[in-house]
């Protein structure tokens, strides 16, 4: 047998609920946009920011202490 016809004043429906598809569009957004943030707003991110600018190659500059010469105070903690 053949369904009944629906009601067109019925909220019945099938699919996906309304809520998923609004949540699904607004991460789709929010990821485009950080995309989007990342392409444009290059040249501030990588390991390169956390170098000194000037120095031999890029390198951060040696330490001025030198670890290996320290000997404790006599006395203790002085």
């Amino acid at each position: 047998m053949a369904d009944p016809p629906r009601d067109p004043g019925s909220r019945e429906r099938t699919g996906v609920p309304r809520w998923v598809t609004l949540l699904g569009i607004i991460v789709a957004i929010v990821v485009l946009l950080v995309v989007v943030v990342l392409l444009v707003g290059g040249g501030e991110h990588g390991p390169s920011r956390h170098t000194s600018t000037g120095g031999a190659g890029g390198q951060a500059p040696p330490s001025s202490v030198v670890m290996e010469d320290h000997t404790p105070p006599e006395g203790g903690h002085g």
